[in-house]
């Protein structure tokens, strides 16, 4: 770690491996909106710039995303895997840096909950037909973002993301990037779920693991929950 980097203390900092795993984008995907990539075409060859512009990667030196990219990412991915064309993406979140004056716009606390109306802005000009059609069916869009977004997230009070807790109907497990270098953790504990649910695997006992780490036996259940759905993404 240069010293460079030491600004990003509390801002989370995960490998695209780890991304991965937490978020469920394949890897293949999330090294093209972080590094880019070349395709030839029959004028050549042309460049795709990164969708995710990690500062991360710069200062480092190796690809990398923090917080509020994990974020990102999860949401692109969800419109993606809908259908929706990376031409489509790319417009999209240009336009919506620019019109909520965010650096990430899709995990800002005003796209949480006027998401709807924001793509409604922001789709025309891409001329995208699944997107378009999204925009004219309010219903199926939340479908579609509730079904990829699992989890709830914690804002601060101006309107950027703090904590993620993404396992669906429980607030044990946590990413919080002030915490543990943004590791899942169990609250209010902090101890790392990969640990609890590797202790797990090897004593067979949730109540005697509970005992050994100091946590309750729920905190021990949904971390071998979380480890084995982080596992099969």
């Amino acid at each position: 770690m240069t010293i460079a980097t030491f600004r990003y203390i509390g801002r989370g900092l995960y490998s695209l491996a780890e991304a991965h795993r937490l978020t469920g984008v394949p890897m293949k995907r999330l090294r093209r909106w972080t590094l880019g990539y070349e395709r030839s075409t029959t004028i050549g060859r042309r460049h795709h710039p990164p969708v995710i512009e990690s500062q991360l990667t710069g200062d480092i030196g190796i690809p990398a995303l923090d917080f509020a990219d994990l974020l990102e990412v999860r949401f692109l991915n969800a419109f993606r895997e809908y259908g929706v064309s990376m031409r489509a993406i790319r417009k999209a979140s240009q336009a919506a840096r620019e019109l909520l004056g965010e650096r990430r716009p899709f995990s800002s606390k005003r796209f949480s909950t006027d998401g709807h109306v924001i793509i409604a802005r922001l789709v025309y000009d891409s001329r995208d037909p699944i997107l378009l059609d999204l925009v004219h069916r309010q219903y199926e869009f939340d479908e579609i973002v509730s079904q990829h977004l699992r989890g709830e997230v914690d804002f601060d009070g101006g309107e950027h993301p703090t904590r993620w807790w993404p396992l669906e109907g429980s607030r044990r497990v946590v990413i919080d990037p002030l915490r543990a270098l943004g590791e899942p953790i169990v609250d209010p504990s902090g101890v790392p779920t990969r640990v609890l649910a590797q202790a797990f695997q090897v004593e067979g006992d949730a109540r005697l693991v509970a005992e050994l780490y100091g946590v309750d036996e729920t905190s021990v259940l949904d971390s071998v929950r979380f480890e084995l759905s982080a596992a099969a993404a």
